[in-house]
């Protein structure tokens, strides 16, 4: 019998794709390893440049795998630090100092995803392989910022933390958005939710010297439960700024959720945004995006005290203001064994709209 969230109930791991870490850090490391799904594994990268993820643990012997134990990538493939068995990016034993490799000396590995450098692996229930695909890169350019990482962890599970992306009341009470209204009703294609909302966001900085109001549309797009992209589009500034939002089972009692963000280059910006005319255009995206990821993060922080905390409802008692949580509890059952239908070997391709 499989082991629930302490605090929720639900099966701690949802079938889905989950944010494993950036190509960049991977490749500055050489060798990760890391607590995920409640597995142990590493992540490593190829001559050729294909990223890896793998259980942590020799076939042959049961060594660690990681660079705490001595294991080390040479010539990219992954070394055991007791025996100098190597593994290639396929989980093939391809080489042993004293005898030909054993033919079924394999390591597990998990099926990865690449979305503007953010890698991404597959958790299978069961292990089946991915029964749908992430959706394409949105647009990209030099008129982006650089990505921005804000990551924290705490008690709570994924389907709580994507729960925000329809929960409409919580961001009026908890966060003290104004005017917050969906747009259009909540659609759903599969493993693809789509929710489009509104509102206002008024701020005060310049220890109450500056108050700005925020016209904010939010386009969010979610697939799965780890893989959260929101399209936001400030309308009295005419500025874009993109969020993800990954939320990550690192053991059957704590997420670790990771906040991506970029903004666009700012040239004419509709109205004046103090101190901003002094910069360098290039310069004024990156701030920008350093104080939104900022904002985003202080938002998450009052709710992973609620998060940490509550019980979950398997049978919630909504009103009227709660909108779609019911929509979405339902979208969210394919993702438990015993709800997921067999689609066959061949992934589901999905696309998103992006704008």
């Amino acid at each position: 019998m499989e082991s629930k969230n302490h605090n929720t109930g639900l099966p701690p791991f949802p079938e889905g794709w989950f944010f494993i870490g950036t190509r960049k850090s991977i490749l500055a490391r050489q060798l990760i390893q890391k607590t995920w799904m409640g597995q142990e594994v590493v992540i490593w990268c190829d001559q050729k440049g294909r990223i890896c993820v793998s259980d942590a643990f020799c076939p042959h012997l049961g060594s660690h795998l990681g660079p705490e134990a001595g294991g080390k990538v040479l010539d990219g493939c992954l070394t055991c630090p007791f025996h100098g068995f190597q593994y290639d990016s396929n989980g093939q034993c391809v080489a042993t100092p004293y005898a030909p490799p054993p033919v079924n000396a394999r390591l597990k590995v998990y099926e990865t995803r690449e979305i503007l450098g953010l890698v991404f692996a597959w958790w299978g229930r069961g292990d089946r392989k991915s029964q749908w695909s992430l959706p394409d890169a949105p647009p990209a350019g030099e008129e982006w910022s650089q990505m921005g990482f804000r990551t924290l962890q705490f008690a709570g599970h994924p389907q709580e933390t994507t729960e925000n992306s329809v929960d409409l009341a919580h961001l009026r009470y908890v966060h003290g958005y104004d005017n917050v209204h969906q747009v259009g009703p909540v659609s759903v294609d599969g493993p693809y939710l789509k929710s489009f909302f509104d509102f206002l966001r008024v701020r005060t900085y310049a220890a109450g010297l500056i108050t700005l109001r925020h016209d904010i549309s939010a386009k969010t797009h979610v697939y799965g439960l780890g893989y959260s992209f929101v399209d936001i589009h400030e309308k009295s500034i005419g500025m874009d700024s993109r969020l993800w939002v990954l939320a990550t089972p690192v053991d059957s009692k704590k997420t670790e959720l990771t906040l991506v963000g970029q903004t666009r280059e700012i040239r004419k910006p509709k109205r004046f945004i103090h101190g901003l005319g002094f910069l360098p255009v290039s310069w004024r995206a990156s701030l920008i995006n350093h104080i939104f990821l900022t904002m985003e993060k202080l938002d998450v922080l009052q709710d992973t005290g609620i998060w940490s905390r509550k019980q979950y409802r398997d049978k919630p008692r909504l009103s009227r203001s709660d909108g779609e949580i019911a929509a979405y509890r339902r979208y969210c059952r394919q993702f438990y064994s015993d709800t997921i239908p067999e689609t066959g070997s061949q992934p589901r391709e999905l696309r998103s709209k992006w704008g």
